[in-house]
Protein backbone atom coordinates (compact mmCIF):
# COMPACT_ATOMS: atom_id res chain seq x y z
CA UNK A 1 0.00 0.00 0.00
CA UNK A 2 2.79 2.14 0.95
CA UNK A 3 4.47 1.44 -2.66
CA UNK A 4 0.72 2.62 -4.48
CA UNK A 5 0.50 5.96 -2.44
CA UNK A 6 4.40 6.61 -3.51
CA UNK A 7 3.49 6.42 -6.88
CA UNK A 8 1.64 9.94 -6.22
CA UNK A 9 4.08 11.76 -3.98
CA UNK A 10 1.38 11.31 -1.09
CA UNK A 11 3.71 9.66 1.45
CA UNK A 12 6.20 12.23 0.82
CA UNK A 13 6.54 16.12 1.66
CA UNK A 14 4.74 17.37 -1.38
CA UNK A 15 3.56 21.24 -1.73
CA UNK A 16 0.17 20.82 -3.18
CA UNK A 17 -0.74 24.47 -3.80
CA UNK A 18 2.59 24.94 -5.72
CA UNK A 19 1.85 21.48 -7.61
CA UNK A 20 -1.85 21.91 -8.28
CA UNK A 21 -1.02 25.41 -9.73
CA UNK A 22 2.04 24.21 -11.57
CA UNK A 23 -0.42 21.94 -13.41
CA UNK A 24 -3.04 23.83 -13.74
CA UNK A 25 -0.64 26.44 -15.90
CA UNK A 26 0.78 23.37 -18.08
CA UNK A 27 -2.59 22.31 -19.14
CA UNK A 28 -3.59 25.19 -20.26
CA UNK A 29 -0.31 25.49 -22.31
CA UNK A 30 -0.94 21.80 -23.38
CA UNK A 31 -4.18 22.82 -25.30
CA UNK A 32 -2.69 25.10 -27.95
CA UNK A 33 0.55 23.06 -28.56
CA UNK A 34 -1.06 19.09 -29.02
CA UNK A 35 -3.88 21.26 -31.28
CA UNK A 36 -1.30 22.01 -33.42
CA UNK A 37 0.94 19.17 -33.44
CA UNK A 38 -2.47 16.97 -34.34
CA UNK A 39 -2.85 19.23 -37.34
CA UNK A 40 0.66 19.10 -38.90
CA UNK A 41 0.52 15.29 -38.96
CA UNK A 42 -2.99 15.96 -40.36
CA UNK A 43 -5.09 14.40 -37.46
CA UNK A 44 -8.16 15.90 -35.91
CA UNK A 45 -7.59 18.09 -33.16
CA UNK A 46 -9.21 16.09 -30.48
CA UNK A 47 -6.30 13.02 -31.72
CA UNK A 48 -3.46 15.14 -30.50
CA UNK A 49 -5.28 16.23 -27.28
CA UNK A 50 -6.18 12.68 -25.89
CA UNK A 51 -2.70 11.73 -26.60
CA UNK A 52 -1.53 14.75 -24.35
CA UNK A 53 -3.59 13.68 -21.63
CA UNK A 54 -2.78 9.53 -22.13
CA UNK A 55 0.68 10.27 -22.37
CA UNK A 56 0.40 12.81 -19.31
CA UNK A 57 -1.48 11.08 -17.05
CA UNK A 58 0.57 7.53 -17.58
CA UNK A 59 3.74 9.01 -17.22
CA UNK A 60 3.27 11.43 -14.34
CA UNK A 61 2.61 8.58 -12.22
CA UNK A 62 5.05 5.14 -13.84
CA UNK A 63 7.80 7.67 -15.13
CA UNK A 64 11.09 7.88 -13.88
CA UNK A 65 10.99 11.56 -13.68
CA UNK A 66 8.38 13.54 -11.48
CA UNK A 67 7.50 16.74 -13.05
CA UNK A 68 8.43 15.88 -16.38
CA UNK A 69 5.42 16.35 -18.66
CA UNK A 70 4.40 14.22 -21.71
CA UNK A 71 2.06 14.63 -24.19
CA UNK A 72 1.57 14.94 -28.24
CA UNK A 73 4.71 16.49 -29.87
CA UNK A 74 5.98 17.87 -33.04
CA UNK A 75 8.72 15.18 -33.62
CA UNK A 76 6.25 12.04 -33.47
CA UNK A 77 3.94 14.57 -36.20
CA UNK A 78 6.63 14.90 -38.48
CA UNK A 79 7.31 10.91 -38.27
CA UNK A 80 3.62 9.87 -39.14
CA UNK A 81 2.44 12.74 -41.46
CA UNK A 82 3.25 10.41 -44.50
CA UNK A 83 1.87 7.91 -43.45
CA UNK A 84 -1.38 9.71 -42.29
CA UNK A 85 -1.86 10.98 -46.04
CA UNK A 86 -0.81 7.06 -47.60
CA UNK A 87 -2.95 4.91 -45.04
CA UNK A 88 -5.04 7.17 -42.53
CA UNK A 89 -5.53 7.14 -38.84
CA UNK A 90 -6.17 3.89 -38.04
CA UNK A 91 -2.56 2.97 -39.41
CA UNK A 92 -1.55 5.89 -36.74
CA UNK A 93 -2.93 3.99 -33.66
CA UNK A 94 -1.35 0.96 -35.20
CA UNK A 95 2.00 2.18 -34.99
CA UNK A 96 1.72 3.46 -32.02
CA UNK A 97 1.12 0.41 -30.15
CA UNK A 98 4.02 -0.91 -31.86
CA UNK A 99 6.08 1.80 -30.83
CA UNK A 100 5.28 1.58 -27.24
CA UNK A 101 6.25 -2.36 -27.41
CA UNK A 102 9.76 -1.29 -28.64
CA UNK A 103 10.21 1.53 -26.29
CA UNK A 104 9.44 -1.01 -23.26
CA UNK A 105 11.63 -3.67 -24.47
CA UNK A 106 14.20 -0.92 -24.42
CA UNK A 107 13.03 -0.32 -20.34
CA UNK A 108 13.31 -3.73 -19.49
CA UNK A 109 16.91 -4.47 -21.67
CA UNK A 110 17.74 -1.33 -19.94
CA UNK A 111 19.01 0.42 -22.62
CA UNK A 112 18.65 3.98 -21.15
CA UNK A 113 21.86 3.79 -20.12
CA UNK A 114 22.97 4.25 -23.50
CA UNK A 115 22.28 7.87 -22.88
CA UNK A 116 25.78 7.76 -20.78
CA UNK A 117 27.05 7.94 -24.87
CA UNK A 118 25.81 11.31 -25.56
CA UNK A 119 28.32 14.44 -25.57
CA UNK A 120 27.33 17.40 -24.34
CA UNK A 121 28.31 19.51 -27.32
CA UNK A 122 25.34 17.36 -28.54
CA UNK A 123 22.93 18.04 -25.64
CA UNK A 124 23.22 21.61 -25.94
CA UNK A 125 22.63 21.35 -29.87
CA UNK A 126 19.57 19.42 -28.87
CA UNK A 127 18.14 22.05 -26.46
CA UNK A 128 18.70 25.20 -28.75
CA UNK A 129 17.44 23.64 -32.03
CA UNK A 130 14.07 22.96 -29.76
CA UNK A 131 14.26 25.95 -28.25
CA UNK A 132 14.31 27.55 -32.26
CA UNK A 133 11.91 25.42 -33.03
CA UNK A 134 9.36 26.05 -29.72
CA UNK A 135 9.70 30.36 -31.05
CA UNK A 136 9.19 30.00 -34.94
CA UNK A 137 6.36 27.85 -34.24
CA UNK A 138 4.71 30.34 -32.46
CA UNK A 139 5.24 32.90 -35.90
CA UNK A 140 2.28 31.28 -37.34
CA UNK A 141 -0.07 33.27 -34.42
CA UNK A 142 1.05 36.07 -36.04
CA UNK A 143 -0.49 35.23 -39.62
CA UNK A 144 -4.15 34.47 -40.68
CA UNK A 145 -6.34 31.88 -41.82
CA UNK A 146 -4.81 32.04 -45.50
CA UNK A 147 -1.62 32.25 -44.00
CA UNK A 148 -0.65 36.09 -44.93
CA UNK A 149 1.01 38.12 -41.65
CA UNK A 150 -1.66 40.00 -39.69
CA UNK A 151 -1.47 43.53 -40.05
CA UNK A 152 -3.12 47.06 -38.68
CA UNK A 153 -4.42 46.91 -35.47
CA UNK A 154 -4.91 42.92 -35.17
CA UNK A 155 -1.61 42.48 -35.35
CA UNK A 156 -0.53 45.56 -32.82
CA UNK A 157 -3.50 44.62 -30.27
CA UNK A 158 -1.76 40.65 -30.91
CA UNK A 159 1.89 41.84 -30.62
CA UNK A 160 0.84 44.46 -27.23
CA UNK A 161 -1.11 41.17 -25.51
CA UNK A 162 2.22 38.76 -26.03
CA UNK A 163 4.66 41.25 -25.12
CA UNK A 164 2.60 42.34 -21.90
CA UNK A 165 2.67 38.26 -21.01
CA UNK A 166 6.29 37.81 -21.45
CA UNK A 167 6.96 41.09 -19.64
CA UNK A 168 4.69 39.39 -16.22
CA UNK A 169 6.25 36.14 -16.65
CA UNK A 170 9.93 38.10 -16.44
CA UNK A 171 8.74 40.25 -13.86
CA UNK A 172 6.44 39.03 -11.22
CA UNK A 173 9.26 36.28 -9.94
CA UNK A 174 11.07 38.90 -8.70
CA UNK A 175 8.40 40.58 -6.99
CA UNK A 176 6.89 37.44 -5.54
CA UNK A 177 6.83 33.73 -5.58
CA UNK A 178 3.86 32.92 -4.36
CA UNK A 179 2.43 32.37 -7.79
CA UNK A 180 3.06 30.86 -10.72
CA UNK A 181 4.14 33.63 -12.89
CA UNK A 182 2.79 32.10 -16.21
CA UNK A 183 -0.46 31.29 -15.18
CA UNK A 184 -0.75 34.41 -13.05
CA UNK A 185 -0.09 36.30 -17.23
CA UNK A 186 -2.44 33.83 -18.62
CA UNK A 187 -5.20 34.67 -16.10
CA UNK A 188 -4.28 38.61 -16.60
CA UNK A 189 -4.46 38.76 -20.43
CA UNK A 190 -7.28 36.84 -20.29
CA UNK A 191 -9.17 39.10 -17.67
CA UNK A 192 -7.86 42.50 -19.74
CA UNK A 193 -9.70 40.71 -23.03
CA UNK A 194 -12.75 39.75 -21.44
CA UNK A 195 -13.60 42.86 -19.72
CA UNK A 196 -12.42 45.37 -21.91
CA UNK A 197 -13.80 43.28 -25.37
CA UNK A 198 -10.86 42.74 -27.22
CA UNK A 199 -10.99 41.64 -30.61
CA UNK A 200 -8.30 39.22 -30.80
CA UNK A 201 -7.15 35.46 -31.55
CA UNK A 202 -8.65 32.94 -29.45
CA UNK A 203 -7.96 29.15 -29.16
CA UNK A 204 -11.53 28.76 -30.37
CA UNK A 205 -10.01 30.55 -33.98
CA UNK A 206 -8.03 27.14 -34.28
CA UNK A 207 -10.13 24.31 -33.74
CA UNK A 208 -12.93 23.55 -31.52
CA UNK A 209 -11.71 20.94 -28.40
CA UNK A 210 -14.80 20.18 -27.01
CA UNK A 211 -15.21 16.07 -26.63
CA UNK A 212 -16.01 13.04 -24.43
CA UNK A 213 -13.77 10.80 -22.91
CA UNK A 214 -11.43 9.37 -25.14
CA UNK A 215 -13.13 5.84 -26.78
CA UNK A 216 -11.36 2.56 -26.44
CA UNK A 217 -10.67 1.90 -29.92
CA UNK A 218 -8.97 -1.43 -31.27
CA UNK A 219 -7.23 -0.19 -34.34
CA UNK A 220 -9.11 -0.97 -37.31
CA UNK A 221 -6.15 -2.58 -39.43
CA UNK A 222 -5.79 -5.90 -41.06
CA UNK A 223 -4.05 -8.13 -38.79
CA UNK A 224 -1.24 -9.34 -41.33
CA UNK A 225 2.22 -9.54 -41.97
CA UNK A 226 1.48 -6.55 -44.88
CA UNK A 227 0.09 -4.22 -42.22
CA UNK A 228 3.40 -5.26 -40.28
CA UNK A 229 5.70 -3.89 -42.68
CA UNK A 230 3.32 -0.80 -43.48
CA UNK A 231 3.57 0.19 -39.38
CA UNK A 232 7.07 -1.15 -38.32
CA UNK A 233 9.17 1.45 -39.92
CA UNK A 234 7.07 4.27 -39.25
CA UNK A 235 6.77 2.64 -35.31
CA UNK A 236 10.63 2.14 -34.53
CA UNK A 237 11.14 5.70 -35.50
CA UNK A 238 8.16 7.01 -32.98
CA UNK A 239 9.78 4.84 -30.56
CA UNK A 240 13.50 6.08 -31.13
CA UNK A 241 12.74 9.85 -31.13
CA UNK A 242 10.66 9.64 -28.04
CA UNK A 243 13.46 7.42 -26.28
CA UNK A 244 15.73 10.05 -27.26
CA UNK A 245 13.73 13.00 -26.47
CA UNK A 246 12.06 12.36 -23.19
CA UNK A 247 15.51 10.47 -22.16
CA UNK A 248 17.59 14.32 -22.97
CA UNK A 249 14.56 15.75 -21.14
CA UNK A 250 14.87 13.97 -17.98
CA UNK A 251 18.52 14.45 -18.42
CA UNK A 252 17.88 18.07 -18.41
CA UNK A 253 15.54 18.00 -15.39
CA UNK A 254 18.15 16.33 -13.53
CA UNK A 255 20.42 19.27 -14.01
CA UNK A 256 18.01 21.61 -12.90
CA UNK A 257 16.79 19.86 -9.68
CA UNK A 258 19.78 18.44 -9.17
CA UNK A 259 17.99 15.31 -8.98
CA UNK A 260 18.55 11.83 -10.52
CA UNK A 261 15.53 10.55 -12.98
CA UNK A 262 15.21 6.57 -13.66
CA UNK A 263 15.63 6.24 -17.44
CA UNK A 264 14.55 2.73 -18.13
CA UNK A 265 11.83 2.86 -15.80
CA UNK A 266 10.66 6.40 -18.18
CA UNK A 267 10.79 3.92 -21.19
CA UNK A 268 8.58 1.54 -19.71
CA UNK A 269 6.23 4.49 -18.50
CA UNK A 270 6.58 6.19 -22.39
CA UNK A 271 5.91 2.71 -23.36
CA UNK A 272 2.95 2.12 -21.22
CA UNK A 273 1.68 5.31 -22.20
CA UNK A 274 2.09 4.96 -26.23
CA UNK A 275 0.02 2.18 -26.15
CA UNK A 276 -2.67 3.02 -23.91
CA UNK A 277 -3.00 6.88 -26.24
CA UNK A 278 -2.76 3.70 -29.20
CA UNK A 279 -6.01 2.19 -27.53
CA UNK A 280 -7.88 5.48 -26.75
CA UNK A 281 -7.69 7.30 -29.84
CA UNK A 282 -4.51 9.35 -29.39
CA UNK A 283 -1.53 9.87 -31.76
CA UNK A 284 0.98 8.67 -29.45
CA UNK A 285 4.22 11.09 -28.14
CA UNK A 286 6.88 11.52 -25.47
CA UNK A 287 8.01 13.94 -23.14
CA UNK A 288 7.74 17.59 -24.01
CA UNK A 289 10.97 19.97 -23.11
CA UNK A 290 8.90 23.04 -23.42
CA UNK A 291 5.91 22.00 -21.07
CA UNK A 292 8.54 20.10 -18.85
CA UNK A 293 10.20 23.38 -17.95
CA UNK A 294 7.48 25.17 -17.56
CA UNK A 295 5.97 23.15 -14.86
CA UNK A 296 9.73 23.00 -13.13
CA UNK A 297 9.87 26.84 -13.27
CA UNK A 298 6.34 27.16 -11.90
CA UNK A 299 8.07 25.08 -8.44
CA UNK A 300 6.61 21.47 -9.34
CA UNK A 301 8.83 19.05 -8.14
CA UNK A 302 6.51 16.13 -7.92
CA UNK A 303 4.02 13.68 -9.97
CA UNK A 304 1.10 15.74 -8.82
CA UNK A 305 1.31 18.55 -11.38
CA UNK A 306 1.60 15.98 -14.19
CA UNK A 307 -1.36 13.72 -12.96
CA UNK A 308 -3.58 16.88 -12.45
CA UNK A 309 -2.52 18.63 -15.53
CA UNK A 310 -3.39 15.75 -17.69
CA UNK A 311 -6.73 15.38 -15.93
CA UNK A 312 -7.50 18.98 -15.84
CA UNK A 313 -7.01 19.24 -20.10
CA UNK A 314 -9.62 16.27 -20.06
CA UNK A 315 -11.93 18.33 -17.75
CA UNK A 316 -11.37 20.98 -20.06
CA UNK A 317 -12.30 18.74 -23.30
CA UNK A 318 -15.50 17.02 -21.45
CA UNK A 319 -17.09 20.56 -19.71
CA UNK A 320 -14.83 23.60 -20.26
CA UNK A 321 -14.24 23.77 -23.88
CA UNK A 322 -16.93 26.83 -24.54
CA UNK A 323 -14.45 28.69 -21.59
CA UNK A 324 -11.33 27.50 -22.85
CA UNK A 325 -11.41 27.92 -26.64
CA UNK A 326 -11.67 32.20 -25.39
CA UNK A 327 -8.23 32.21 -23.71
CA UNK A 328 -6.42 34.59 -25.83
CA UNK A 329 -4.00 33.05 -27.71
CA UNK A 330 -1.71 36.26 -27.01
CA UNK A 331 -0.97 34.93 -23.78
CA UNK A 332 0.41 31.08 -25.13
CA UNK A 333 2.25 32.73 -27.33
CA UNK A 334 3.92 35.06 -24.86
CA UNK A 335 4.21 31.65 -22.24
CA UNK A 336 5.91 29.63 -25.42
CA UNK A 337 8.07 32.37 -26.54
CA UNK A 338 9.61 32.83 -23.06
CA UNK A 339 9.86 29.03 -23.02
CA UNK A 340 12.06 28.95 -25.71
CA UNK A 341 14.30 31.86 -24.28
CA UNK A 342 14.69 29.88 -20.91
CA UNK A 343 14.94 26.96 -22.90
CA UNK A 344 18.14 27.98 -25.10
CA UNK A 345 21.51 27.36 -23.74
CA UNK A 346 22.70 30.96 -23.74
CA UNK A 347 26.02 29.89 -22.03
CA UNK A 348 26.68 27.83 -25.18
CA UNK A 349 27.05 31.06 -26.96
CA UNK A 350 29.59 32.22 -24.29
CA UNK A 351 31.65 29.40 -24.42
CA UNK A 352 32.34 29.54 -28.09
CA UNK A 353 36.08 30.73 -27.86
CA UNK A 354 37.02 28.19 -25.29
CA UNK A 355 35.20 25.54 -26.71
CA UNK A 356 37.18 22.86 -29.26
CA UNK A 357 36.50 23.31 -32.42
CA UNK A 358 35.31 19.86 -33.04
CA UNK A 359 32.52 20.30 -30.21
CA UNK A 360 31.18 23.72 -31.68
CA UNK A 361 30.78 21.85 -35.25
CA UNK A 362 28.71 18.82 -33.49
CA UNK A 363 26.46 21.32 -31.42
CA UNK A 364 25.99 23.81 -34.64
CA UNK A 365 25.50 20.33 -36.65
CA UNK A 366 22.84 18.85 -34.13
CA UNK A 367 21.01 22.49 -34.06
CA UNK A 368 20.63 22.79 -37.65
CA UNK A 369 19.54 19.05 -37.97
CA UNK A 370 17.16 19.64 -35.77
CA UNK A 371 15.83 23.04 -36.80
CA UNK A 372 15.19 22.08 -40.83
CA UNK A 373 14.64 18.42 -40.09
CA UNK A 374 12.62 18.32 -36.86
CA UNK A 375 13.79 14.77 -36.39
CA UNK A 376 15.24 14.35 -33.11
CA UNK A 377 16.82 11.13 -33.16
CA UNK A 378 18.26 11.89 -36.70
CA UNK A 379 19.55 15.04 -35.14
CA UNK A 380 20.90 13.02 -31.96
CA UNK A 381 22.82 10.45 -34.05
CA UNK A 382 24.59 12.37 -36.62
CA UNK A 383 25.77 14.39 -33.72
CA UNK A 384 27.20 10.97 -31.73
CA UNK A 385 28.85 9.75 -34.67
CA UNK A 386 30.46 12.89 -35.32
CA UNK A 387 31.68 13.45 -31.78
CA UNK A 388 32.64 9.88 -31.90
CA UNK A 389 34.64 9.99 -35.22
CA UNK A 390 36.56 13.09 -33.67
CA UNK A 391 37.30 10.92 -30.58
CA UNK A 392 38.42 7.76 -32.50
CA UNK A 393 40.51 10.55 -34.83
CA UNK A 394 42.31 12.24 -31.77
CA UNK A 395 42.87 9.12 -30.11
CA UNK A 396 44.45 7.57 -33.26
CA UNK A 397 47.25 9.96 -32.97
CA UNK A 398 48.18 9.54 -29.29
CA UNK A 399 50.11 6.22 -29.62
CA UNK A 400 53.34 6.34 -29.22
CA UNK A 401 56.54 4.43 -29.00
CA UNK A 402 59.51 4.74 -26.48
CA UNK A 403 62.36 2.44 -27.87
CA UNK A 404 65.77 1.67 -25.78
CA UNK A 405 67.96 -1.41 -26.30
CA UNK A 406 69.05 -2.91 -22.73
CA UNK A 407 72.78 -4.34 -21.78
CA UNK A 408 71.44 -7.78 -23.31
CA UNK A 409 70.87 -6.08 -26.65
CA UNK A 410 67.49 -6.44 -26.72
CA UNK A 411 65.25 -3.98 -28.27
CA UNK A 412 62.23 -2.72 -26.28
CA UNK A 413 58.88 -0.89 -27.87
CA UNK A 414 56.87 0.65 -24.88
CA UNK A 415 53.99 1.05 -26.07
CA UNK A 416 51.35 3.93 -24.60
CA UNK A 417 47.99 5.20 -25.83
CA UNK A 418 45.57 2.74 -27.17
CA UNK A 419 45.45 0.60 -29.80
CA UNK A 420 42.55 0.54 -32.22
CA UNK A 421 41.61 0.49 -35.78
CA UNK A 422 42.10 4.45 -35.61
CA UNK A 423 45.94 3.97 -34.41
CA UNK A 424 46.91 0.74 -36.46
CA UNK A 425 48.59 2.78 -39.41
CA UNK A 426 50.35 4.71 -36.74
CA UNK A 427 51.25 1.39 -34.58
CA UNK A 428 52.68 -0.30 -37.43
CA UNK A 429 54.96 2.83 -38.59
CA UNK A 430 56.99 2.79 -35.19
CA UNK A 431 59.02 -0.36 -35.82
CA UNK A 432 62.26 -0.69 -38.15
CA UNK A 433 61.61 -4.90 -38.78
CA UNK A 434 65.25 -4.91 -40.96
CA UNK A 435 67.31 -3.32 -38.28
CA UNK A 436 65.75 -4.15 -35.47
CA UNK A 437 68.22 -6.56 -33.15
CA UNK A 438 66.67 -10.71 -33.19
CA UNK A 439 64.95 -10.37 -29.16
CA UNK A 440 62.29 -7.35 -29.76
CA UNK A 441 59.72 -6.76 -26.59
CA UNK A 442 56.72 -4.93 -27.10
CA UNK A 443 55.60 -3.92 -24.01
CA UNK A 444 51.90 -3.02 -23.31
CA UNK A 445 52.04 -1.60 -19.69
CA UNK A 446 50.72 1.68 -20.83
CA UNK A 447 48.51 0.99 -23.85
CA UNK A 448 45.27 -1.25 -24.32
CA UNK A 449 44.40 -3.77 -27.47
CA UNK A 450 41.22 -2.92 -27.99
CA UNK A 451 39.79 -4.62 -30.60
CA UNK A 452 40.07 -6.94 -33.74
CA UNK A 453 41.56 -4.50 -35.43
CA UNK A 454 44.72 -4.21 -32.65
CA UNK A 455 44.60 -7.63 -32.62
CA UNK A 456 45.74 -8.28 -36.63
CA UNK A 457 47.87 -5.48 -36.01
CA UNK A 458 50.05 -7.58 -33.87
CA UNK A 459 49.22 -10.72 -35.80
CA UNK A 460 51.38 -9.06 -38.89
CA UNK A 461 53.73 -7.13 -36.51
CA UNK A 462 54.47 -10.53 -35.38
CA UNK A 463 54.58 -12.38 -38.97
CA UNK A 464 57.24 -9.84 -40.31
CA UNK A 465 59.87 -10.14 -37.50
CA UNK A 466 59.49 -14.22 -37.99
CA UNK A 467 59.76 -14.05 -41.56
CA UNK A 468 63.56 -12.57 -40.85
CA UNK A 469 64.39 -14.95 -38.15
CA UNK A 470 63.59 -12.72 -35.36
CA UNK A 471 61.33 -13.12 -32.33
CA UNK A 472 58.59 -11.14 -30.70
CA UNK A 473 57.88 -11.04 -27.38
CA UNK A 474 55.21 -9.55 -26.05
CA UNK A 475 54.77 -7.78 -22.07
CA UNK A 476 52.73 -6.50 -19.99
CA UNK A 477 49.41 -7.28 -21.64
CA UNK A 478 46.20 -6.55 -19.05
CA UNK A 479 43.46 -9.12 -18.68
CA UNK A 480 41.06 -7.43 -20.30
CA UNK A 481 43.43 -8.03 -23.81
CA UNK A 482 44.19 -11.47 -22.85
CA UNK A 483 40.92 -12.57 -23.12
CA UNK A 484 40.29 -10.75 -26.31
CA UNK A 485 43.03 -12.40 -27.65
CA UNK A 486 42.00 -15.78 -26.26
CA UNK A 487 38.83 -14.92 -28.50
CA UNK A 488 40.40 -14.30 -31.53
CA UNK A 489 42.07 -17.42 -32.22
CA UNK A 490 39.81 -18.90 -33.72
CA UNK A 491 39.01 -15.85 -36.39
CA UNK A 492 43.52 -14.94 -36.29
CA UNK A 493 46.34 -16.71 -36.18
CA UNK A 494 48.05 -14.62 -33.00
CA UNK A 495 51.73 -15.10 -33.51
CA UNK A 496 52.71 -14.16 -30.04
CA UNK A 497 55.21 -15.77 -28.19
CA UNK A 498 55.62 -15.85 -24.76
CA UNK A 499 58.86 -15.63 -22.19
CA UNK A 500 58.85 -16.05 -19.01
CA UNK A 501 61.76 -13.78 -18.63
CA UNK A 502 59.33 -10.56 -19.65
CA UNK A 503 56.64 -12.54 -17.06
CA UNK A 504 54.35 -12.66 -20.38
CA UNK A 505 50.78 -12.13 -19.77
CA UNK A 506 50.81 -11.03 -16.52
CA UNK A 507 47.67 -9.34 -15.02
CA UNK A 508 49.57 -7.23 -13.04
CA UNK A 509 52.48 -4.80 -13.58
Amino acid sequence: MKKFFNLFDLTQKVDYRTEVLAGLTVALALVPEAVAFAMIAGLAPLVGLYAAFVMGFVTSIFGGRPGMISGATGAVAVVIVSLVQDHGVEYVFGTVIIAGIIQILAGAFRLGKLMRLVPHPVIFGFVNGLAIIIFTSQLDQFKDATGAWLTGSTLYILLALVLLTMLIIWGLPKLTKAFPASLFAILVIFGFVTVLGIDTKTVGDIASIKGGFPPFHIPQIPFNIESLQIIFPYAAIVAGVGLIESLLTLNIIDEITETRGRGNKEAVAQGAANILSGLFSGMGGCAMLGQSLINVSSGSRARLSGIFASVMLLMFIMFAADLVEKLPIAALTGLMIMVAIGTFEWASLRTFRRMPKSDIFVMVMVTLVTIFLHNLALAVMVGVIIAALVFAWDNAKRIRARKRIDENGVKYYEIYGPLFFGSVTVFNEKFDVLNDPDDVVIDFAESRVVDMSAIEALNKITERYQKVGKKVHIKHLSLDCRKLLKNAEEIIDVNVLEDPRYKVLVDHI
